[in-house]
């Protein structure tokens, strides 16, 4: 079996197909060779050989038994080629072969894992470029990234603390004042060749050995670091965050060097063939001049964006343009290219599909449509449910726009308001402790990754629309603002400051700041939001996404603003009105104190008539809202005690405002305190010994019936009986539900409908005879995977990130559903209810009807709908419709 692949010539060994193998720019390398495009030479070292060094002890050296025997010579003959095409030889004192070694893998982590560039250059052959090249100032530049690339990502060579500065930064600043420099690109020979002496002597002391100048050890000393980086903890983290199997492993691409940093004639850059932040249609970019592309994505230099790299580079740029739309037309998606220009010629380095907003990937999808590149199917195949929740973020107010205190590049699209942090820990520290917070640095890098996640928006003094910070950003849908040039940060000091015009404004940790990621500025405080303005592709975009999926999509809404707002995104129903919510404004709160303080029925029946129109007022507005559609009102559910005061003060003054006395508050607090109440007294069985608590509400919802069917609104009532684990209970509880119902209804012909909600493992095992007495089954997953599990909801945050973290489970069961336990029972209840009653309606109403992979699991069960909030809808429409799409494919395959 061959270890590896070739490409470059004209030519390749693999193709786009080959990601699982080659991993994605691998793969893609290859495919643009395959195309003739001008792609400097050189070859792919498989995946599986990552996961071959994985297993046998990490990445060493050639010789070393983590690598398949045959992996060595595979790699010199490979090497030979790229000699043979670039007539270079690696190594050579006279005319070297220099390379890079990047990592890849299948699915595209930016930033995530390891490069280094310059590989090759040694005290020799660093002498060779200069001559061969006529530029000893390039050379030695070569010279200095390379020492201090590999320094820190081969040797570890680094500070340790994301509070310090890097060794080698750290040197190259000593290096520039030494030499009165300003910049990088204004060091001398004498001073590039200064600082590779000091970067080598803290390589010696650190590492108590001295730089190698061997090129093979260089070789595959970078090549077992870019192995070994695809466990390191910014990858890992990126893995979970994008839900990426651990066992994939990257490839290595080992690939002949050109320069961007050769001169003023030659220039690296970053392209997307659409603007990923807006997707319209439009060649969008930044480039360096005489730079390498470190330089570009990290932010070192503020790039220039790409209609002056036509003034600069005519001939390069239109070779750009017809290449960047070469490969849109040939992958049929917008690309993230990488180029440099090296002497007036353009070379190739990297395609890939573009990380985009939410917003971009609507437009994309919509207009690839239009301009026939995309079938409708396959653009909502395209989408990614779980992005379109950026599309609903609110933005700052245009009318009400306080003065800005700053502006940099709108690098990512949306608001966020936070208060500010330093340092990628404070911002998870701080999060974590419910804060929102803005990440604010002088440029992040992909240690990072934690922090930005974290935090609600990220704002750099440095950087550009294509730097690391705008690319993971733009990925996880977060508000960004690069390149904010007034900005001087100090971390260590946790202080920042905004100059220009005279003044200086001044921040620290915990200041609160807005940031406005469509147009780059930034305020002090807070700055009025309004609510999401939808665009025209999204409203085209869900016609289609409707027109495929075949499970309906409702809502969770307590509320008619609630409800609303799910109607203007496509709700069709309401799956979960929580009747609790509606009791605890403070006119109806005492109302069920009175209730739950009664010493008998008598007494607790005249409080419930206090609260009686009230609740029908709630639902006689929800009915109006949603003016036909379904409305599914579970009864109450929680045991009572939530519903009293438990601190001594809070139960002298609800004692003043009953009129009785503290300690019988008190008394009755302790009476009803409970062990578990998750497995209480709730639910059903608080109407099965208090049965007038769902009469009451039962009575409530049927004269809203009848009340707004009379303003000859259509009203369709579902009334939902939650945590029945007997079928006993729901025979007894539909009984005195139906009975109330007609009672109030008097004759009338409105159709009702009475269900329950499965929440408890006995009554998924059981849902065939609790079936008789339901004509609906919604499964709340909430309590369904706290019963399965056996965990409690408030509890398990402590523990559960560990288990996901360390691999004991793959995700957060609270968040995605189970698909082996709890969806297993699920499954089980659907098959049960349904021998009892062929139609019976099936739906979820537990957070999970939000989570794209579980409404596709919902899809594959045969509901008829998922249940979610609000903002939410969209995402389940969405995640409907592929689920339809990806089912027709299988059936057709």
């Amino acid at each position: 079996m061959k270890h590896l692949r070739q490409f470059g010539g004209g030519t390749a060994e693999g193709s786009a197909k080959d990601k699982l193998l080659l991993g994605g720019k691998g793969a893609n390398l290859a495919e643009m060779a395959s195309l003739g495009l001008p792609v400097p030479p050189g070859f792919t070292i498989t995946t599986e050989v990552c996961r071959h060094v994985m297993a046998n002890g990490g990445g060493k050296g050639a010789g070393s038994l983590a690598y398949p025997v045959e992996l060595a010579g595979e790699v010199d003959a490979a090497m030979a080629r790229v000699e043979e095409l670039t007539k270079a030889t690696f190594g050579d004192p006279t005319k070297p072969l220099l390379v890079s070694v990047r990592s890849g893998g299948a699915a595209s982590m930016p930033g995530m894992m390891d490069t280094i560039l310059n590989l090759g250059l040694n005290d020799q052959t660093v002498a060779a470029l200069a001559a061969q090249t006529g530029n000893a100032t390039f050379a030695w530049d070569c010279y200095r990234r390379f020492v201090a690339m590999y320094g820190e990502v081969v040797l570890g060579v680094t500070s340790g603390n994301e509070h310090d500065p890097e060794p080698f930064d750290q040197i190259l600043d000593e290096v520039k004042r030494t030499y009165k420099a300003n910049r990088d690109q204004d060091l001398t020979e004498a001073a590039l060749r200064d600082a590779v002496a000091r970067f080598k002597a803290k390589v010696l002391e650190v590492t108590k050995a001295p730089f190698p100048d061997d090129v093979k050890t260089q070789l595959w000393g970078a090549i077992g670091a870019v192995f070994d980086s695809w466990n390191n903890p910014r990858a890992d983290y990126y893995r979970k965050l994008n839900g990426i199997s651990a066992t994939l492993g990257t490839a290595v691409n080992v690939q002949a060097m050109v320069f961007g940093n050769l001169g003023d004639d030659c220039a690296t850059g970053v392209a997307f063939t659409r603007n990923p932040a807006t997707g319209t249609a439009e060649l969008y970019g930044e480039f360096l001049t005489n730079a390498q592309g470190e330089d570009v994505v990290a932010g070192v230099r503020t790039p220039e964006s790409l209609p002056e790299l036509a003034r600069l580079f005519p001939a390069a740029h239109a070779e750009l343009v017809r290449v960047a739309k070469l490969l849109e037309d040939h992958f049929r998606d917008m690309q993230d290219l990488e180029f440099t220009i090296q002497k007036g010629q353009l070379f190739m380095l990297q395609t890939r599909g573009g990380k985009r907003t939410g917003k971009a990937m609507v437009k994309v999808a919509v207009d690839m449509v239009a301009e026939g590149k995309l079938t409708q199917k396959e653009a909502v195949l395209r989408i990614d449910p779980s992005k379109l929740d950026e599309v609903l973020h609110p933005t700052i107010d245009p009318k009400a726009r306080p003065p800005a205190v700053g502006k940099g590049l709108p690098a990512s699209p949306g608001a966020a308001i936070g208060k500010v942090v330093f340092t990628a820990g404070a911002a998870e520290e701080w999060a974590n402790r419910g804060e929102r917070v803005i990440l604010v640095r002088t440029d992040t890098s992909p240690e990072d990754i934690h922090g930005m996640k974290a935090a609600v928006g990220i704002l750099t003094a440095r950087g550009g629309m294509t730097s690391h910070s705008a690319v993971v950003a733009r990925g996880m849908g977060k508000c960004c603002v690069t390149a904010c040039t007034s900005l001087r940060v100090d971390a260590p000091k946790k202080s920042a400051m905004f100059v220009g015009g005279g003044k200086e404004i001044k921040l620290k940790e915990g200041d609160l700041i807005t940031l406005d990621g469509s147009t780059g500025e930034v305020y002090l405080g807070t700055a009025p939001l309004v609510p999401a303005q939808l665009g025209s592709e999204l409203g085209v975009l869900m016609q289609w996404v409707d027109s495929f999926r075949t499970m309906k999509v409702r809502t969770n809404a307590d509320t008619p603003t609630d409800a609303r707002t799910a109607r203007s995104f496509g709700a069709e129903g309401i799956g979960l009105c929580r009747t609790e919510h509606m009791f605890f404004e403070p006119e109806r709160i005492l109302a069920v104190r009175e209730m739950i303080l009664a010493a008998d029925e008598a007494g607790r029946r005249t409080a419930l008539a206090k609260i009686l129109p009230m609740q029908r007022g709630d639902f006689a507005e929800l009915f109006r809202v949603m003016d036909g559609l379904p409305v599914t009102i579970r009864l109450l559910d929680p045991p009572l005690h939530e519903f009293l005061p438990h601190a001594q003060k809070d139960i002298e003054e609800v004692a003043a405002d009953l009129g009785v006395p503290a300690t019988v508050i008190a008394a009755k607090v302790a009476e009803l305190s409970e062990s578990n109440p998750m497995l209480g007294h709730r639910g059903c069985r608080l109407a099965i010994t208090y049965p007038e608590i769902y009469e009451i509400q039962t009575q409530a919802i049927a004269e809203a019936v009848v009340q707004v069917a009379g303003e000859g609104i259509k009203v369709h009532p579902e009334i939902m009986i939650p945590l029945v684990m007997v079928a006993e209970e729901l025979r007894r509880l539909r009984e005195l539900v139906a009975s109330t119902f007609e009672r109030v209804l008097a004759g009338a012909s409105i159709p009702y409908t009475i269900g329950t909600m499965i929440e408890l493992p006995r009554a998924c095992v059981v849902a065939d005879k609790i079936a008789e007495h339901a004509d609906f089954f919604s499964f709340g997953t909430n309590d369904l995977t706290q019963t399965t599990f056996g965990l409690s909801r408030d509890d398990a945050g402590r523990f559960l990130p560990s288990y996901v973290d360390k691999g004991v489970l793959a995700v957060d069961p609270f968040v995605t559903l189970d698909p082996d336990g709890v969806f297993a029972l699920i499954e089980l209840g659907v098959r049960g209810g349904r021998t009892t009653k062929p139609n019976l309606k099936v739906g979820i109403c537990g957070e999970h009807g939000g989570d794209p992979s579980s409404v596709e699991l919902c899809h594959r069960a045969g509901f008829d709908y998922v249940s979610c909030s609000p903002f939410r809808v969209p995402i389940a429409r969405v995640a409907a419709a592929r689920a339809a799409l990806a089912d027709e494919s299988r059936r057709k395959s």
